[in-house]
This record gives structure tokens, sequence and C-alpha cells, in this order.
């Protein structure tokens, strides 16, 4: 009589694998991949309907394919700014050293005029 009280007998456990210990190494016999329902927050495509939903998939697996190329220009833009740095960088240093031997040599002229002046 206690079974009719509408507690329900215990199910055996179903054992389920994890990403490193699945419960089969076998692909045909590991449970479908969910696909989630509900689009992660920041997706490509912030507005999904089930008719654009191939769509969208694919357009985000485009933009996958396409992050190796943005960052290897933003890798190119860092290194042609760094580039124009360092040749500005250059170019002080050398404006520096010319001005400091222009400045010296304006130095022994004004020697030179004042000894001719004083003989």
């Amino acid at each position: 009589m206690t079974a009719d009280l509408g507690a329900m007998a215990p199910k055996p456990m179903k054992r389920i694998g994890t990403i490193d210990r699945p419960l089969t190494h076998d692909p045909r016999n590991q449970a479908p991949m969910t696909i989630p329902t509900r689009e992660p927050v920041g997706s490509a495509t912030p507005d999904v309907t089930i008719i654009g939903a191939n769509d969208s998939r694919q357009n985000r697996t485009r933009e996958m394919q396409l992050i190796p190329e943005a960052l290897a220009r933003a890798h190119m833009h860092d290194r042609l700014r760094e580039s124009a740095a360092e040749r500005q960088a250059v170019r002080l240093i050398t404006a520096r050293r010319m001005q400091r031997r222009a400045e010296r040599a304006s130095m022994r002229a004004r020697r030179a005029l004042a000894m001719a002046v004083m003989h």
C-alpha cells in the first residue's frame, strides 16, 4: 500500500561521462551535441530566429575564420606604429647630435674671431 502514496521507485542512475573521461571513446555511442536554445551574450548576431539560425552560424564561422587575419592586421598595425616611433626617435637623436656639432662649430668660429680681433 505504500507504493500508492505517490512516491516513485528510484531509477538506476545512468552513468554519464565527462570531457576528460568520456563514457565511451566510440563517437557512434556518444551522446549527440546539444545546441543551446539561446545564443550566448556577445555573439555575432544578437537576434537569432529559427529561419536565420543556419545563416547566423555560417556568419559566425566565417567571422571565426577571419579572426587570424584580423589579428595579423592588428599586429601589423602595431609593428608599423612602433617602427614609425623608432624612426622618429632616430631622427630626434640625429637632430640633437647635429645641433651639438653646429654649436661646437659656432663656438670655434667665435673663438677664432676673438683671437683674430685681439691680435
